[in-house]
């Protein structure tokens, strides 16, 4: 079980306050490393990490902004010496304030650019910038590991019947910002683990599916009958491939995606 162990080792996580993104922690946490909680709300960052126990450390980061992201990396040096691993969870997925509107604005004909460039600013330049930064250090020092979490949408295109409710209408679409942001991030970890192979820095995607979360039932029965498993995922689902990834027990992987998915992409 050693080879699991993250004893020593320094975890970065961004997006932390998330549903997944505290699991990812709690993770982290439970195989012995130090965890740098990273979300946009320093005080809830600092507050979840005290959860996680008295060496674990919370910062508020933009990861859109560079002197943010920059900022979090002399906190995490000054605090633990080094970085040894770091998951860039961080994204944006879409959410309408009104569901009324849901439909007509999640539409592609009328999707809003700003919300599409918004995505793109999160989902991909954040994960370029907190790997530039935060993997420089990494790739001189010999060591590391990259977690760049993705999605099934990063794979196939959205199934957009599993947004339609009882009646068969559609309530909502799923829009080309996700699927195209995760898809991009899949191409983005091959391109930085065939740069920094030779540096001894590993990068992979986790591809997770859908997790379970107070969704309508109709969308939870649709999305369970395209798993082979039959269900939506737990938050916790995803925690021992994390942690696969993060450790020496995957010390020979690397530009590889990783999909935990239940089977939806498997037929």
């Amino acid at each position: 079980m050693d080879l699991f162990s993250l004893n020593q080792k320094t975890a970065v996580v961004t997006g932390a306050l998330g549903l997944i993104g505290k699991k990812h922690c709690e993770a982290l946490a439970l195989a012995g490393a130090n965890v740098m909680v990273a979300d946009v709300n320093a005080q809830k960052s600092a507050e979840f990490a005290q959860e996680l126990g008295a060496q674990h450390m919370g910062i508020g980061i933009d990861v859109t902004n560079k002197a943010s992201v920059t900022n979090a990396l002399n906190e995490v040096i000054a605090k633990y010496g080094s970085v040894d691993i770091l998951v860039n969870n961080a994204a944006i997925n879409d959410m309408f304030e009104n569901p009324a509107l849901a439909k007509d604005l999640s539409a592609f004909e009328n999707y809003p650019l700003e919300v599409f460039q918004k995505s793109l600013d999160v989902n991909i330049t954040g994960v370029f910038l907190c790997s530039q930064v935060f993997g420089s250090v990494m790739a001189e020092q010999g060591s590391g590991s990259i977690i760049n979490i993705a999605s099934t949408y990063g794979m196939v295109g959205p199934d957009q019947t599993i947004y339609r409710n009882e009646c068969g209408e559609q309530t909502f679409y799923k829009s080309a910002a996700y699927p195209v942001t995760k898809g991009a991030i899949i191409n983005f970890t091959r391109f930085l683990a065939a740069y920094w192979g030779d540096k001894g820095v590993r990068v992979n995607t986790l591809s997770p599916g859908g997790v379970e979360n107070g969704q309508n039932e109709f969308f939870i029965h649709n999305y369970s009958a395209k798993t082979l498993l039959g269900r939506m995922a737990k938050a916790n689902d995803y925690q021992g491939a994390l942690i696969f990834l993060a450790s020496e027990a995957s010390a020979y992987m690397t530009g590889a995606n990783l999909v935990v998915d239940g089977g939806w992409t498997a037929i």
